[in-house]
């Protein structure tokens, strides 16, 4: 009904993915229950079902393994060898002569250590790079979440919308089954032509019509929300309707607004992130005209049995050990380096052009929502003025015809203003709603109904 609306708070994010500690049912129980959910229940389920969701959550996973990854290379590896070897030769005999088959059996092992000592501050801006790319995930999470929320909230007050229409619709058609009993009655008594009892029964029929038309649209916007729920087509599902929906009357000024956002949109975050990982794979890339040195060593013995000491007293006699300081230097690596510093000087001009960029976005759709909002407020001001109006007409020509003082075509022309009038009405009061929602939701206020 209305076009898709970016924007979330991150505390309502992160309040959204704590709460979700109740709605720990798995698909196949869902399937047997009839649910009935507020906004806050299907805002909670969906951070924990989302597809997008657990898929940002799984790359999560990646990064933070890779962060650790990161650390782990700071500390001396450690690798150990052993080996066993049996070799069968034929030796020559110098007693009898001739030839003799002879089987030697020998073991090495051995214990290899290495680690850097220093290489340009490569580890260092490494570990700071993967510990912003693992906040950056977090965020991109923060904008799943953001995007589902409206989402849910949009599909959500559609359908309240259209329950609050069928309501009124069937008080439409309570009223026209009322006239047209009366209308029988006047027609029985030879009052009124048969033309207009035929525009009773019309207008009764009418009125049925829409109300089918409003039920099948409840029902395309359930279908509507349960696919955003990612719930199955057989869970039976409906939706809590609010006691009261509370519109708000302070409207947060323009700037307010644009300067909380500024300080609470994920994508900003990020993207300022992304300028800092930049600079950081900068640092690294000059690491690479930097030397290497690195510190290793090694532990060692081995036996053979072609020897005439024991086993053990070998093993002590040629135990080996080794350490040694290493340290590489480049010199000439074909530009290698050369280029891989222009290109990261390259990557950072880019990841700012992209915040700025993302700014200037979030600038114009701040502006765009607060237009929104007071063209919403200020529709809904003037379709609540035309229903009451809309609404006394209707009563004084039901009074009217009572009376048999209006004449049919009078009749339907009031009711089609006064249908007109409401569907106005109820289409304002609930754009008005969400628009509110969708504002308050750049400044950081959490979507509740």
């Amino acid at each position: 009904m209305w076009k898709q609306l970016p924007g979330i708070a991150i505390s309502t994010i992160c309040g959204l993915l704590l709460q979700t500690a109740s709605l720990a049912q798995n698909s196949d129980t869902l399937d047997r229950r009839d649910l009935k959910w507020d906004l806050a229940t299907c805002l909670n389920y969906a951070a924990r079902n989302n597809l997008q969701v657990r898929t940002l959550e799984q790359a999560r996973l990646s990064t933070e393994q890779a962060l650790l990854l990161s650390k782990a290379a700071r500390y001396p590896s450690l690798s150990g060898s052993m080996s066993q070897s049996l070799v069968n030769s034929k030796n020559a005999d110098p007693v009898v002569g001739g030839f003799q088959t002879q089987a030697n059996f020998s073991s090495n092992y051995s214990l290899n250590s290495n680690v850097t000592l220093y290489n340009g501050g490569y580890l260092k801006n490494d570990i700071k790079q993967k510990e912003l790319q693992l906040q950056m995930s977090d965020l991109d999470i923060q904008t799943a979440m953001k995007d589902v929320t409206i989402q849910i909230t949009q599909a959500y007050l559609n359908i309240l919308l259209a329950k609050e229409n069928i309501i009124y619709l069937e008080d439409l058609l309570t009223t026209s089954q009322a006239q047209l009993t009366q209308g029988k009655q006047r027609f029985d008594a030879g009052s009124i032509s048969k033309k207009d009892f035929i525009q009773f029964e019309g207008q009764v029929a009418n009125d049925q019509f829409n109300i089918v038309t409003a039920r099948n649209a409840y029902r395309q916007n359930l279908i509507t929300l349960k696919q955003l729920l990612q719930l199955n087509s057989s869970v039976n599902f409906d939706v809590v309707v609010p006691d009261t929906l509370y519109m708000s009357p302070v409207v947060t000024p323009l700037p307010d607004a644009e300067q909380k956002a500024l300080s609470n949109w994920p994508e900003i975050r990020a993207n300022e992130l992304n300028v800092r990982v930049a600079e950081f794979e900068l640092e690294k890339s000059k690491a690479g005209r930097r030397p290497v040195i690195s510190l290793n060593g090694a532990l060692s013995t081995g036996y053979s049995d072609n020897r005439d000491e024991a086993y053990f007293p070998q093993l002590n006699n040629n135990f080996y050990q080794r350490a040694g300081l290493s340290m590489a230097i480049p010199i000439f690596n074909n530009r290698i380096n050369k280029t891989n510093i222009e290109l990261s000087k390259i990557q950072i001009e880019q990841a700012k052009i992209s915040l700025q960029g993302s700014l200037t976005t979030l600038d114009q759709a701040v502006e765009q929502a607060y237009i929104a909002l007071l063209n919403a407020r200020n529709q809904y001001n003037v379709a609540e003025v035309q229903l009451r109006v809309s609404q006394q007409t209707m009563d004084i020509t039901n009074e009217q015809l009572k009376l048999g003082a209006v004449n049919m075509v009078d009749l339907l022309t009031q009711k089609n203003l006064y249908v007109q009038a409401l569907q106005n009405f109820i289409q304002a009061k609930y754009s008005a709603i969400m628009n509110h929602k969708v504002y308050d939701f750049y400044t950081g206020t959490p979507v509740s109904l």
